[in-house]
């Protein structure tokens, strides 16, 4: 009997704990807890109605993602965002997935373009009640449908890469820039146009990438305005996990 308790006290651990690490997750993604937010552990777990210790649990799972840093003294905290590393990441995409984009046209279908239209008015309908995360599967998924034709295997690759690099610095870029979404959409229609009348591979692939540093640049121009070392919660008292 005891040994049925243990487990079941085991298996009630890991549910809090992954139920914090939902929760934590998806209001750093929505941008509801913004980088440099500081986070507290009772006062997480007070509003999880649990103890700290599942809370604990999932900081320092978020920790290792790269989501939340841990700084002695101070606490955890939600992870500002590598600004070099984020325009390495945009800059490399802009010329893979361009080029992926510009080879598979040749091959993308009437119905894969209508696949990818949908996909582009859902974006679209995202506007006027904007949701960042949302957007940014959305529009992952309108690329997808673009370069997954790509005849260069290492190309694709080198793609599917950059996407996971750079869902590992922040899940949604538009959560920082929601403007650039509108002008996002747009371009989607311009590109579509041009795999619809079957333009030159290359001018698919320049239109593209552009597309890509257009975000990356928004981006930096946010932070020239706003200040990159801004931490608007820096007075929010800590605690230590």
């Amino acid at each position: 009997m005891s040994g049925t308790s243990a487990v079941e006290d085991a298996f009630e651990a890991v549910s809090k704990s992954q139920t914090a690490y939902g929760f934590l997750r998806e209001r750093i993604a929505r941008r509801e807890l913004s980088p440099g937010y500081r986070l507290v552990l009772q006062s997480i777990a007070d509003e999880l109605d649990m103890s700290v210790v599942p809370v604990r649990e999932a900081i320092r799972r978020l920790e290792a993602e790269g989501l939340v840093t841990y700084e002695r003294n101070v606490g955890a905290r939600v992870a500002m965002i590598d600004e070099h590393g984020y325009v390495d990441a945009m800059q490399a995409l802009g010329v893979v997935e361009g080029a992926a984009t510009g080879l598979s046209a040749p091959a993308v279908s009437a119905a894969d373009l209508g696949r990818a239209r949908e996909v582009n008015d859902q974006l679209r309908a995202l506007l006027d009640h904007f949701d960042p995360h949302a957007f940014t599967a959305l529009n992952q998924r309108f690329h997808s449908v673009l370069f997954e034709s790509c005849p260069n295997r290492l190309l694709l690759d080198m793609v599917h890469r950059g996407w996971a690099q750079l869902s590992g610095l922040r899940d949604s870029t538009f959560a920082f820039v929601p403007g650039r979404a509108h002008a996002s959409v747009a371009e989607h229609d311009h590109i579509l146009d041009l795999i619809a009348r079957a333009a030159d591979p290359l001018e698919i692939e320049i239109a593209a990438r552009d597309h890509r540093w257009a975000t990356m640049q928004a981006f930096l121009d946010t932070r020239a305005g706003t200040g990159a070392g801004s931490r608007a919660a820096d007075h929010r008292p800590t605690e230590t996990p």
